[in-house]
């Protein structure tokens, strides 16, 4: 089912991109991270002092990483199917023998390679803020592994239905940017009234950055086992989906 050479090639081709053009994939990200880290971590962070006994910047590091690492993977898959869409580009592999598991695998590998890639930038740009202790190192790795995956779908599944470059940008920024602002990238939801912790609890991005901050500092407002057993589902589920409307030509046929 798997067209090893072109997976390789596909993932090849991704990467070329990601880091040719390293001044919109790498750069952005680590500027604005610092730009969090000095307004949030020391100017409002040393108002605040401490939560969950971290520091504020330290706090609100591993949210910021994933936080990264969500969008980043989720626009790159976006971005580069649309333009093979939009190139017709995607028509060769159609008609070569590659199968449709080895396409939907090779796009969101470059979706997971990118987003991984700038959550390491950002994680060293916090080095030179704070220092940063990881606790559950495995933990840490698998639930970003998989978060990356799933954005990596859900930027695919965008693609697919996108029509125009808009409509891969509406996404990103009417719903996974205030789901992650609300996710408790920048506070503890036990801070929240009562009634507003219930409504947090439906966010899923939640339990992605709490299973994060878990493996970093040891520290989660709700089960990190929870962060992963939901962003596992969902990307088999996505996976599933993305691979029938792929194979149908959802998109892709006119």
């Amino acid at each position: 089912m798997i067209n090893w050479v072109a997976l390789k090639t596909i993932v090849r081709k991704e990467c070329i991109r990601i880091f040719r053009i390293w001044p919109q994939t790498l750069l952005p990200p680590a500027i604005t991270m610092s730009l969090y880290f000095v307004i949030f971590g020391h100017v409002i962070g040393s108002r605040i002092g401490l939560v969950d006994g971290y520091n504020y910047i330290q706090f609100i590091a591993p949210g910021l990483v994933m936080m990264t690492v969500i969008l980043n993977a989720y626009a790159n898959v976006s971005a580069s199917f649309f333009s093979a869409k939009f190139t017709h580009s995607v028509q060769e592999l159609m008609v070569a023998p590659v199968s449709e598991w080895t396409i939907l695998l090779g796009y969101t590998l470059g979706g997971v390679i990118r987003g991984l890639v700038v959550g390491a930038v950002v994680l060293l740009v916090a080095s030179f803020f704070t220092h940063i202790p990881i606790q559950h190192f495995f933990s840490m790795l698998a639930i970003l592994l998989i978060s990356a995956w799933l954005f990596s779908l859900a930027g695919f599944f965008n693609a697919l239905f996108a029509n125009t470059f808009d409509d891969i940008s509406i996404i990103p920024n009417f719903v996974l940017t205030p789901l992650t602002y609300l996710g408790g990238v920048f506070y503890s939801i036990q801070a929240l009234p009562p009634r507003w912790r219930v409504v947090a609890h439906f966010n899923p991005i939640l339990y992605l950055m709490n299973g994060f901050r878990y493996g970093m500092l040891g520290v989660a407002d709700v089960s990190p086992w929870t962060g992963l057993f939901i962003s596992l589902a969902a990307s088999i589920f996505f996976a599933v989906l993305c691979y029938m409307l792929l194979k149908r030509g959802k998109g892709l046929r006119t």
